[in-house]
């Protein structure tokens, strides 16, 4: 009796926590559908408008008080993935970002993307390489500021964001030449 009434339990807990999911979507790119042309980098070989999408996220965790957000491709052919994105200490004021924002407007840092610069990166497989993911992940922590300069790399800043999330909202979508 003791163990139907814990799994009861477990599964309303579930059950609730799912009806608030802390939820990433985009008016410009959608879960497993090919991102548009326009995202793409405008280097490398890749002629793209190199801008990020528009993201909005809701329901984020209690006890939130800053927010990071990545851009990841695990599918690069580097043995290490490639980010194209890396941002934290986002207010929780702000639940949505425009097309090609800029972050530090908002009083975030944005760290250096693979490429090198600081910022957004737009995607840019190899051409004729298998289909890319670009996952879109926004963090939410438990922080108001990451003790962390502009100058770490965005794995040692993913190590941290992880290390201490609440919870994250995820979007994946793909993408090839």
């Amino acid at each position: 009796m003791k163990k139907v009434l814990l799994i009861s339990v477990a599964l309303s807990g579930l059950v609730s926590m799912s009806s608030n999911a802390f939820e990433l979507t985009s008016q410009d790119i959608q879960e497993g559908q090919k991102i548009p042309q326009a995202f793409e980098f405008n280097s490398f070989g890749c002629d793209g408008e190199n801008k990020s999408p528009q993201l909005a996220w809701t329901d984020s965790p209690k006890g939130t008080k800053s927010f990071a957000i990545t851009v990841y491709d695990p599918d690069a052919p580097t043995g290490s993935g490639w980010w194209h994105w890396s941002a934290f200490n986002i207010p929780t004021s702000v639940t949505s970002l425009a097309q090609g924002a800029d972050l530090t407007k908002l009083g975030a840092t944005e760290l250096k993307s693979d490429y090198g610069s600081v910022g957004f990166g737009g995607f840019c497989p190899p051409k004729g390489d298998n289909m890319h993911r670009y996952q879109f992940t926004v963090w939410a922590l438990p922080v108001e500021k990451l003790d962390l300069s502009a100058d770490v790399s965005p794995a040692l800043a993913g190590y941290t964001v992880r290390s201490m999330a609440l919870g994250k909202a995820v979007l994946v979508a793909p993408y090839n030449r």
